[in-house]
């Protein structure tokens, strides 16, 4: 019985960068339709995400609007763009929320804060992190109450001077055999709410471009 030959087209280079050519724009159109597929679940989980997260610093009492509905970008203190969400009832600005960083042990630590318009903390998150489990992760207010110690503090109040951990000579616990950790907070808090001392006239702004009269 006779081999049947394989026909000499399919030995040519051509032939097969042909067909390379061929299953590598296959590959790239599934790739490119399997994008387009995940991108629209994709965005609407990070906006469920970043909503489950404004409503952790932003108590619902104190806005009428969607969160959402009315961000700002500002230029930050490092001259990087931020994106900051505002709490409105009514005509007035109540409260704002956006995102900061702290230098931990392991890395950024990013934080989400909220303050109301008269510079009080709303409230504090960590977002990401990758400080040590069973240490460092003592910031996250699943695994312990500490990250509420800011709540209803403002610059000022405490002093300057005391807004550092115990170890720092500040009013802040740290954590045994993790100080970097709380320490990359507490800056990071104090820093946004300079930011905000920095831009509240911007950030309290109606959307004509004039301060709201202060409420209390």
């Amino acid at each position: 019985m006779s081999d049947v030959s394989e026909p000499s087209y399919r030995q040519r280079i051509g032939y097969q960068a042909g067909l390379l050519g061929g299953f590598a724009t296959l590959a790239a159109t599934l790739l490119v339709a399997g994008n387009l597929v995940t991108q629209g679940p994709i965005a609407e989980n990070q906006r469920r995400d970043l909503i489950r997260s404004l409503e952790r610093v932003i108590p619902a009492e104190i806005h009428d609007n969607q969160l959402l509905d009315a961000p700002l970008t500002v230029t930050g203190p490092a001259g990087q763009e931020m994106t900051v969400y505002r709490a409105i009832q009514g005509e007035t600005v109540t409260g704002l929320a956006y995102k900061v960083a702290g230098n931990g042990y392991a890395g950024p630590i990013h934080i989400i804060m909220g303050v109301k318009r008269t510079g009080e903390v709303l409230g504090v998150r960590v977002l990401a992190h990758a400080e040590t489990p069973g240490l460092g992760d003592k910031i996250e207010v699943e695994r312990d109450d500490w990250i509420l110690s800011f709540d209803g503090l403002r610059l000022g109040e405490p002093p300057e001077s005391e807004w550092a951990v115990k170890k720092d000579g500040g009013r802040f616990d740290q954590f045994t055999g993790a100080t970097i950790t709380p320490r990359a907070v507490v800056n990071a808090v104090k820093d946004g709410l300079e930011f905000f001392e920095a831009n509240k006239g911007q950030l309290l702004a109606s959307e004509g471009g004039v301060e709201i009269e202060r409420g209390d």
